[in-house]
């Protein structure tokens, strides 16, 4: 069996063919393992996500248990704000505190705030764009504060443009939870970082691994089958059109820890290019040796043509004109019974790391089942 790439779609395979007995070689264009959740120790004495901060959170606990096999884990709730114009910081998403400390209110509970912002609102029927969900939820006031310029850089689309998908992924807030994934029942860091996860998902017999190799289609007739995480527009040469994605630069510098802030991450609401900075050593689990030097990265999103094809997330539009071109691919690939496309490039999805294992574990368990 050929596994292409070796994040968590292709881990999740590979992991779960050698279990059934199958000889599963891994390939990867990159030098290492782990796709985007790809950490490791800076000399700084930091531990760093090189393609951004991934933070772990679910209330599927399928996936924690599988998951549980191959880390330990240390607790964490993951919290954001954001920076105002006037350089305050203020809770993200919006919550109680964010509506005070915005329009000057001294609202004290969720009735008050629910209230307060009923009288902003936009109703928009139906929710199509994340600006129709926004408007119906905030109002443009806070719509174009908070969501407007960051989308703008994000995706290169206004909020009108913009699947509403994208934005109802966040909670908006009428109390005081501050937390960014108030809803998931398990949210934690891995102890030893995420490489080290990968590291014991591939330590078994029937798995072989090569590093910087391209996947070739003249491949595929070495192996009885092939599940294929690179982009599945590429695989077909662009028949169809280009599926787009948007990617991001990371700036990181070194930091006295003595002028770090308090804060994880800081989105910024302005119309520099720039979206949010992150504070490596803030995560627990992350300050692995103290140098007194920190490390700080600043994300300047772009596109993925402009990063050396660094695709990190598909444009999802109001209009779905890009998943028409997708289902293109799909039907064509659904022809080769021989070949599966996996994860979030090989599916056009934007799913976060759980939600990939999920649909990963769901998928080969039923291939394998398939194939008995």
């Amino acid at each position: 069996m050929l596994v292409v790439g070796a994040g968590f779609a292709g881990a999740v395979y590979a992991r779960e063919l050698a279990e059934a007995g199958y000889e599963v070689e891994v390939i990867d264009k990159r030098s290492h393992i782990a796709g985007n959740c790809y950490d490791y120790v800076h000399s700084s004495g930091v531990r760093i996500h090189h393609y951004g901060p991934h933070l772990f959170h679910t209330s599927n606990m399928r996936v924690v248990e599988w998951l549980n096999t191959f880390t330990d884990w240390v607790p964490y709730d993951h919290c954001v704000v954001a920076r105002l114009p006037d350089g305050r910081l203020v809770p993200a998403p919006v919550n109680l505190d964010t509506v005070n400390a915005v329009f000057g209110t001294q609202l004290e509970t969720p009735q008050e705030v629910a209230d307060f912002l009923s009288t902003r609102v936009i109703a928009r029927d139906p929710i199509t764009s994340a600006e129709d969900h926004l408007y119906s939820k905030i109002g443009p006031d806070l719509t174009d504060l908070f969501f407007r310029p960051y989308t703008q850089k994000m995706w290169e689309l206004d909020l009108s443009e913009v699947d509403a998908s994208v934005v109802q992924r966040l909670q908006i807030r009428t109390d005081r939870e501050n937390r960014y994934f108030p809803s998931d029942t398990f949210q934690a860091m891995p102890k030893d970082g995420y490489t080290k996860i990968f590291e014991r998902i591939f330590d078994h017999s029937k798995i072989s691994m090569r590093l910087n190799t391209e996947f070739s289609a003249s491949m595929l007739a070495d192996y009885d089958a092939c599940f294929n995480s690179m982009p599945i527009d590429e695989f077909f040469g662009y028949e169809f059109g280009e599926l787009p994605y948007r990617s991001i630069r990371f700036h990181l510098t070194e930091v006295p820890k003595a002028d770090a802030p308090e804060h994880v991450v800081i989105n910024y609401t302005d119309t520099s290019p720039y979206t949010r900075e992150t504070w490596w050593h803030r995560i627990p689990a992350h300050l692995v040796s103290d140098t007194g030097t920190v490390l700080r990265t600043v994300e300047e999103p772009c596109d993925y043509k402009d990063n050396h094809l660094e695709r990190y997330y598909p444009v999802k539009t109001s209009d779905g004109r890009f998943e028409k071109i997708y289902k293109l691919y799909q039907e064509k690939a659904a022809a080769n019974d021989r070949l599966v496309f996996i994860g979030r490039c090989g599916t056009y999805q934007y799913l976060d790391m759980h939600q990939v294992i999920n649909q990963s574990l769901t998928h080969v368990g039923k291939w394998i089942q398939d194939h008995r």
